[in-house]
């Protein structure tokens, strides 16, 4: 659910400490509302991270053969650990991303909560052993059994650095694996609480491991020996990470960037859609990839709308979270990101769009940009093409649904999409021709919250699936028995010596089988 950048050591938000060859040996974590030093943690190096995961390999052969129930059990201790915990993360991660302490306690927490929870209670029956029944090979027997995939590596993000790794973490653990986690350089102590937590549970300490580094560490996790990666971040460095992880026969899960257009119908409620649009696009201060990137708003319902939008991003207050008043939008995290919101303003603005709220970096202290809103926008500005991460919401008018859709679906990213019409079906209609992963009717952002939902993207948004069943599944290798059912004879028809009388046969039972007027095919019509 976001983007992983490479962050250099004169970066105003992140620095390091250098050794003498000119290596980086520490990562201090800036709070990014107020510009303090918050602290800071040391870069591992190639052989602490191999060491790492031949730990986290050790320990993974003993809890691997547990079974499933007693694994959820001890998870369990996790879970009430976090919930009593829940302050400290929620401070630790307010103050790391500046981000409103409301976000990080339903968006961080509560989530990773709840996911642990769904997966606990429905592990033993997800990655149970289940038979295929055989439609042409009645005599023999498969089935298909989950086996831990051994250690998954895991390289994460910093707009959601609890809830996204988390995830991942406890997907790969309740799975029977062990874990070693790169958490991103802009965002180390969100995760490193998480550790804290975790041993304090009593579970073994090898079992989930965090290492920390900028890019160059991810590659020593890549090549150390694991069997699975999940990668959250952006497209350009997803594809440096799939690479390694081909050239290193690595099986790995690409969650990237995201543009989710919203689809304003000419039927939807303008009051929910204007609200939505404003939650979807300045909740993180835009920095979510599912957030609202673009809004193609039917023609007889723009200016409605947009008038709607201006007056709800008005009243949003924003500033420091940990300051004395309640805030609704934070602080921008990661610098670099308040120069691509303003080229991507001013771009939009010589070809024509209108600034109808925001549009500027806030004087003062902290890494605050204002919630903006454009209108008169279209596809050749780089607001409504390329992914913002930023609180921008462009709002583009449109002369029929057909033409919302089509738009909508003019992106290299296929993430999330939204769609609003106060009639249901024709919103499921809809959603069935976004090119997206997922496509939400009359709500945002909320299917990243159930647990039972697969959550990832199509083109360049990047592959596979995390929570759902299918996740937790693809944390196994699943392997296949076959057998058979009957005494099997000491010899078998297929087998050598090939004669001319057997290719008769088999030609025989091949058409008996598959021509379109066969008797077997007749005869299995009445049954």
């Amino acid at each position: 659910m976001g983007a992983l950048h490479q962050v250099d050591s004169n970066t105003n938000g992140n620095g390091s400490g250098t050794a003498k060859d000119g290596s980086r040996t520490t990562i201090k974590s800036w709070a990014p509302a107020t510009g303090e030093l918050l602290g800071e943690v040391r870069v591992s190096t190639k052989d602490e991270i191999r060491a790492a995961v031949a730990r986290a390999r050790k320990a993974q052969a003993a809890w691997g053969v547990l079974p499933i129930e007693e694994r959820c059990e001890r998870l369990l201790r996790l879970r009430d650990a976090l919930v009593d915990r829940a302050d400290e993360i929620v401070d630790v991660v307010s103050r790391e991303c500046g981000k409103p302490r409301h976000d990080c306690l339903s968006h961080e927490v509560t989530v990773t909560v709840d996911l642990l929870s769904y997966y606990c209670k429905n592990a033993a029956r997800i990655l149970a052993p289940h038979d295929i029944g055989l439609h042409l090979l009645k005599h023999k027997k498969s089935s298909i059994h989950y086996a831990p995939r051994g250690v998954v590596g895991v390289i994460s993000p910093w707009n959601f650095p609890f809830v996204i790794p988390m995830g991942d973490v406890l997907a790969a653990l309740v799975a029977g694996n062990a874990v070693v986690l790169k958490p991103s350089e802009v965002t180390p102590l969100s995760i490193q609480k998480a550790k804290e937590i975790f041993d304090g549970t009593g579970l073994p300490e090898d079992l989930f491991t965090v290492v920390y580094g900028y890019g160059e560490a991810g590659q020593a996790l890549i090549e150390s020996g694991i069997q699975k990666l999940v990668f959250t971040g952006g497209v350009e460095t997803g594809k440096r990470v799939a690479a390694a992880c081909g050239a290193n026969l690595v099986p790995c899960v690409m969650e990237l960037g995201g543009k989710a257009p919203l689809i304003a119908c000419a039927d939807c409620d303008v009051e929910r859609t204007a609200r939505a649009i404003v939650f979807g696009g300045f909740v993180n201060s835009g920095q979510v990839c599912i957030s609202v990137e673009r809004v193609y708003a039917h023609e007889s319902v723009h200016d409605q709308l947009v008038a709607r939008v201006k007056e709800i991003t008005g009243t949003l207050r924003q500033g420091d979270p940990n300051g004395t008043e309640t805030v609704d939008v934070g602080a921008i995290i990661f610098p670099k990101q308040i120069e691509i919101a303003e080229k991507h303003i001013a771009d939009a603005v010589a070809k024509g769009a209108q600034i109808v709220s925001g549009g500027k970096k806030r004087t003062g202290a902290g890494q605050f940009f204002e919630p903006t809103v454009l209108t008169g926008c279209d596809h050749t500005m780089t607001v409504m093409k390329e992914e913002i991460f930023g609180p921008i919401v462009p709002i583009q008018k449109v002369a029929s649904e057909d033409e919302a859709v089509r738009l909508a679906n003019d992106s290299h990213l296929g993430l999330n999409a939204y769609v609003f019409t106060k009639n249901r079906e024709k919103g499921k209609r809809i959603a069935q021709r976004i090119e997206a992963g997922s496509v939400v009717v009359n709500d945002v952002l909320v299917n990243y919250a159930a647990a039972e939902a697969p959550f990832g993207g199509i083109k360049q948004s990047g592959f596979g699936r995390v929570h759902g069943d299918d996740a937790l599944r693809d944390m196994c290798d699943a392997r296949h028995v076959f057998s058979g059912r009957v005494p099997e004879p000491s010899s078998d028809p297929l087998w050598f010596p090939y004669s001319s009388k057997a290719y008769r046969w088999q030609m025989r039972v091949l058409r008996a089988l598959f021509s379109r007027g066969s008797i077997v095919k007749r005869i299995g019509k009445l049954f």
